[in-house]
């Protein structure tokens, strides 16, 4: 954020934390790693191209390169649950947060703050059904060198999003974590059970009970 302040931002500037003391995630949760095993990544990206898109497109960009990477090395079950955690079966591997920065009404940066476990294998007891690469594939891994791949992949959702954002929105849906599958939400103090359909460019989840019905971001709560 200093560097967007004081107009020496550029755009793909990528900053890797070897360490996170403080990290936050959806809804105010906390973010909590181990030093120097795991992705923690800052990445800063110029929104003014995509401007005149819904902001949630950028999102799901980057969930999209995010899965496409990590299907890299972990080739079977990846998906991306709603609205921005990567998951491999029903475990979480990684988040994104993204904080949008307006001038008046003009939306002119984005800063996209991504964490993805890869060598850790103690987590604490508040965080549930973690999962690392290294958990999954047996082996350590260099979290820096798959951070600068990782960079690539996002450079090309990015690109991807400039040209054709219907595709971004299409490939996300494909990847979307238990997709036309029944499940039990949440709102206020109520539980449900509903079919996941697909999310729109808003962010919006589409789902289906006893009719089809919507919910934005913070609405719900995932039970099971």
């Amino acid at each position: 954020m200093e560097m967007i302040n004081n107009g020496t931002a550029a755009h793909g500037t990528a900053v890797f934390a070897h360490e996170q003391t403080a990290g936050k995630g959806q809804r105010g949760k906390s973010w909590i790693t181990t030093k120097g095993e795991n992705i923690l990544l800052s990445v800063i990206i110029d929104a003014r191209q995509i401007a005149t898109q819904p902001k949630f497109l950028l999102s799901m960009a980057m969930a999209v390169a995010v899965h496409d990477f990590f299907g890299a090395h972990c080739v079977d079950e990846n998906s991306v649950k709603w609205p921005n955690d990567l998951y491999w079966r029903d475990r979480k591997a990684g988040g994104i947060l993204i904080e949008n920065v307006l001038r008046g009404m003009d939306w002119q940066w984005s800063i996209v703050g991504i964490g993805i476990n890869i060598n850790q294998t103690r987590f604490a007891d508040v965080i549930q059904n973690p999962v690392s690469l290294k958990q999954i594939t047996g082996k350590n891994h260099d979290p820096l060198m798959l951070a600068k791949q990782l960079c690539a992949y996002l450079d090309k959702s990015y690109n991807t999003l400039c040209v054709n954002p219907a595709s971004i929105k299409d490939r996300y849906n494909s990847i979307l974590y238990k997709k036309n599958t029944t499940v039990t939400l949440k709102k206020g103090n109520v539980l449900f059970d509903c079919t996941i359909n697909s999310v729109d460019e808003h962010g919006r989840l589409k789902v289906t009970a006893a009719m089809e019905q919507s919910f934005e971001v913070g609405e719900i709560e995932w039970i099971r």
